[in-house]
């Protein structure tokens, strides 16, 4: 159950990683970004890019170091970081975004089940 769990948050973070790929066409950001002061531009491409690194990153260690992750204390202390990543990150769209909108209650959920696929694995 673990090692199927873990490959699951490893596809979900492969998941997140083409949908922050697609912001720049998804958000029309060659257009939108350039009301943005220069630097505040380039701050929120970079940190996009840098996002998208660390969700390769934790696809790759989900899905190809499931042993390391699992039997060792440095594994399991990756997997809580992973969790409460997603965890943060729900509670972040509720402070940022709200729940006024079935978009922002859907990607809470989203973000609310990747905690919880991530965090499993730790107790099981």
């Amino acid at each position: 159950m673990k090692e199927t769990l873990l490959f699951i948050g490893g596809l979900y973070n492969l998941a997140f990683a083409i949908f922050h790929i697609m912001f720049w066409k998804i958000f029309r950001w060659k257009r939108s970004l350039r009301r943005l002061l220069p630097q505040d531009r380039a701050i929120m491409q970079v940190l996009n890019i840098r996002l998208i690194y660390i969700f390769f990153v934790f696809a790759y260690i989900s899905i190809f170091h499931q042993e390391g992750l699992t039997s060792t204390q440095l594994g399991k202390s990756i997997i809580i970081v992973i969790s409460l990543f997603w965890f943060m990150r729900a509670i972040e769209q509720v402070i940022f975004f709200g729940l006024k909108r079935l978009a922002s209650v859907i990607f809470l959920i989203v973000f609310f089940i990747g905690a919880v696929i991530y965090i499993i694995p730790v107790f099981a």
